[in-house]
């Protein structure tokens, strides 16, 4: 393709750009609505605030929310009835005596404690009255009742007290400590000393009677202490996730040790009220070693510790099966050949391996307390099982193994709890390629399927009664969320609100209300009440927009599917202009995130650029919104798609994509354009590089160059490490196919990008320039992160963004 126009490969200088104008089919000119300038002004001022974080009293009469209609410098708090109504500004007063937003409340909900500003509450729900139960220097947190409910459990310098609600006494459970062992020093002791200090007690009698006499009194010390818990000493290691058994017999925690040593990445910050450039410590990238756990139980009857050993879980020593493409390397093959010679039993083999670190969640208690369920993630991703915990033994009995070779994802994974009969655990699994609910019988081991389709469920909670499962789901459409109630046992599940779009419920603590904050596709959030009762009306309780936002005619995007080249049916939204020409120009939008839709009936937390797709709709382009390969909301193999080969079906799909728009709706095939931002600046950099021939200019916004840059736990899930699986991290890679740049590219990038590093495109640009590309420019933010804050920076970059589509994309610019 050639290129007539070339770009300053850096600059920094604003693009003025005049008012927009469009034409009509009659040729008459008309001004458009929209402009950057106003689309990308500060969204608090121009378009309205929606309401958030929302929480009932505990009595449930009162639904409290963040809300800022006043358009001030930060949201304030609301409340409104639970028969819904006008909301009324919270006093001040009110809000700092309402109880933690988290705690523990008692089976009959009568009693709530909670954490405010680091001390424990006690809250009569009935009377609405406080009780303080410490007012100390040191941070108490994680409250909960004891399983007799006649004690208060909590932690407090990394151990666990419990507080006894009649009579106020505390009593110290664990001892975690730092500290040395007093016989630390005897144990280092070389053998030398030790023989010299026994030929001196051997040959002084007067030294050896002294030190027997200390060592009487210490120990009659020692027996006139009270009982103190046992001592646990960390080391190195952290403590965390310390629960206390029905029976208080057992303390469960967690240790973690981080590897020493780990070399971080640093970005500089150059625009700092210092004047000096600042460094700002940032994450490790991919491959780095990470953190190791491990789960211990104290035994407070036996004042014991034992730890649980993972190595007989089944599964826990199988390696992915991409390694199966890597030749072993010639010391494992000598390792084999030497062990065959010895004739050396094969059972011995999985002996001297070392199980896949893994990660512990829970455990989750019975209501009578008489089993105890975990759930344990391999840190490769790669597994989940389901357990039973004996605390007696530390032993680990498998109820429920998930395996996926690409690696265990979905909207539901870490869900999990107990049925009513106290002997049925109930958890997600993708198991059907979708995710759903599932139970399991602790005794027999015996599986059942709670929900079923080609849907997937998430947001599972029981309700109080232990009658009913309530979740949400996307079974009307992919791009539809609904909430359903369904029974315990399964059954036909009952959908309850009816507002097209997307329907976020939080229930209320009686559950007979719902308080929905429901959005749909060309309308942000605004907050409803509706009784919990399928079909009900809800009632509208804010109003956010501006009078200014609402004079505009926001586009419903239409959803379309097309047929990939591989025959999967692919979901987008649609932008066309009012009198869309035949052979006009076309733009591709990317999403970022990878796992994430866009493709939705509400509304887009890239609402930015879903007003710069109608203003590029007024100004006759037609605009394509992918869900490719990778997104949210449509099952496991979607979602693993991508799989050890990022841009491979991921870019394909918007390749498909642009034939699909030249076919169904007339656009110039040499007239698409495309960009996106994080995932989708990855995306739009292949493109250009990989299909000039498709895309005559791209812009790449805070773009992954090289994915052995990024950070571990997202990318070692999709591509393993780089050590272990270089292929996937090349192909994967827009840097190494920068060659193919044909096309005209803009990037933009902040320079204090803590998630994708600045360095990305540095690198990049290194290698354009020694490429000898000149059809590119990179242009920078100083002040900005991943996410943008400054309306000057937003509307600097996408200014530079439509001029590139105006300049390459309109007619005569070939």
């Amino acid at each position: 393709m050639k290129i007539r126009r070339t770009i300053p490969m850096v600059t920094l200088a604003v693009y003025a750009l005049t008012p927009v104008i469009a034409q009509n089919r009659g040729g008459e000119e008309r001004l458009s609505t929209l402009t950057v300038e106003k689309i990308m002004r500060d969204p608090v001022q121009w378009i309205g605030t929606s309401p958030s974080r929302l929480r009932w009293s505990e009595d449930g009469r009162k639904l409290y929310f963040q809300w800022n209609p006043e358009k001030t410098e930060s949201d304030s708090m609301y409340a409104v009835s639970y028969r819904g109504g006008d909301p009324v500004k919270v006093s001040r007063e009110e809000r700092e005596a309402l109880p933690g937003r988290w705690g523990d409340v008692n089976r009959d909900r009568t009693l709530k404690v909670f954490e405010r500003d680091g001390d424990l509450f006690l809250m009569d729900i009935r009377q609405g009255t406080e009780r303080q139960i410490t007012n100390t220097v040191e941070r108490e947190s994680n409250p909960v009742f004891t399983h007799d409910e006649k004690k208060i459990a909590y932690v407090r310098d990394n151990n666990l007290y419990l507080w006894q609600i009649d009579s106020g006494v505390i009593a110290q459970v664990t001892n975690f400590t730092t500290a040395r062992d007093r016989r630390s020093g005897e144990e280092r002791k070389s053998e030398q000393e030790k023989w010299v200090e026994a030929q001196e007690l051997k040959l002084m009698e007067v030294i050896k009677a002294r030190k027997e006499r200390d060592e009487r009194r210490r120990k009659a010390r020692e027996e006139a202490q009270p009982d103190r818990p046992k001592a646990i000493r960390l080391g190195e290691k952290r403590v965390q996730g310390i629960m206390i058994s029905p029976d208080e017999r057992f303390v469960t925690f967690r240790l973690s040790q981080q590897p020493r040593n780990v070399k971080r990445t640093i970005v500089p910050n150059y625009v700092h009220e210092s004047g000096y450039t600042q460094d700002i410590p940032a994450r490790t990238m991919v491959g780095t070693p990470q953190s190791t756990y491990e789960l211990g139980i104290y035994d407070i009857e036996r004042d014991t510790v034992l730890y649980v050993s993972t190595k007989d879980i089944p599964g826990i020593y199988d390696e992915p099966a991409y390694l199966a493409e890597y030749s072993k390397d010639e010391a494992q093959k000598d390792a084999a050949q030497k062990d065959a010679a010895e004739e050396k039993p094969r059972s011995r083999a999985k002996d001297k391996r070392k199980p896949r670190e893994v990660m512990f969640n829970g455990p989750v208690w019975s209501d009578d307390g008489a089993h105890a369920a975990m759930m344990l993630m391999a840190q490769d991703g790669k597994d989940k099982w389901i357990v039973r915990l004996q605390p007696d033994s530390a032993k680990l009995v498998l109820l429920y193994r998930q395996r996926d070779e690409a690696w265990i994802g979905g909207p539901g994974m870490w869900i999990y709890g107990w049925m009513p009969d106290n002997r049925h655990v109930w958890f997600s699994s993708e198991e059907t390629g979708y995710s759903h609910l599932y139970s399991v019988d602790v005794y027999s081991g015996e599986k059942r399927a709670l929900t079923r389709g080609e849907f997937e469920v998430s947001g599972a909670q029981v309700s109080r009664d232990k009658k009913t499962f309530y979740f949400t789901s996307n079974e009307v459409h992919p791009g539809e969320k609904h909430f359903y109630r369904m029974p315990i046992d399964g059954g036909q599940a009952v959908k309850i609100t009816t507002m097209p779009g997307n329907n976020e419920v939080t229930l209320s603590p009686d559950e007979r209300t719902l308080a929905i904050r429901h959005s749909y596709s060309n309308r942000p959030w605004e907050l409803y009440i509706m009784p919990n009762k399928p079909g009900a009306k809800p009632s509208q309780v804010t109003r956010s927009l501006s009078d200014e936002f609402r004079s505009y005619p926001w586009r419903d995007p239409e959803i379309v599917t097309f047929r990939a080249r591989d025959g999967a049916e692919v979901y987008a939204r649609l932008y066309r202009p009012a009198n869309a020409e035949s052979g006009g120009p076309a733009v591709i939008f990317v999403h970022g995130a990878g796992y994430l839709q866009n493709v939705h009936r509400w509304w887009s937390s890239y609402f930015r650029e879903y007003m710069f797709h109608n203003l590029l709709a007024d100004n006759g382009y037609t605009v394509l919104d992918i869900d490719y390969r990778g997104s949210a909301g449509y099952g496991r193999d979607w979602r693993t798609a991508i799989y050890r080969h990022m841009c491979g079906k991921d870019l394909t799909d918007q390749v498909d994509g642009a034939r699909f728009l030249v076919e169904s709706y007339g656009v110039s095939p040499e007239r698409i354009g495309i960009y996106g931002g994080s995932y989708g600046g990855l995306i739009t950099l292949m493109a250009m590089f990989k299909h000039g021939d498709v895309f005559r200019a791209g812009a790449a916004l805070r773009a992954v160059t090289d994915y052995s840059h990024y950070n571990h736990w997202y990318t070692s899930r999709i591509l393993n490490t780089p050590t272990a699986d270089s292929l996937a991290y090349i192909r994967s890679s827009p840097i190494h196919f920068a060659e193919g740049l044909e096309g005209a590219l803009l990037i933009c990038h902040g320079m204090i990008d803590t998630n994708v590093h600045f360095q990305d495109v540095v690198r990049l640009a290194q290698r354009l320039i020694e490429l000898g590309k000149e059809n590119w420019e990179l242009a920078v933010y100083p002040v900005e992160g991943h996410g943008f804050r400054e309306p000057s920076s937003w509307t600097d970059e996408y200014r530079r963004i439509f001029k590139l589509f105006e300049e390459n994309l309109k007619d005569g610019k070939r």
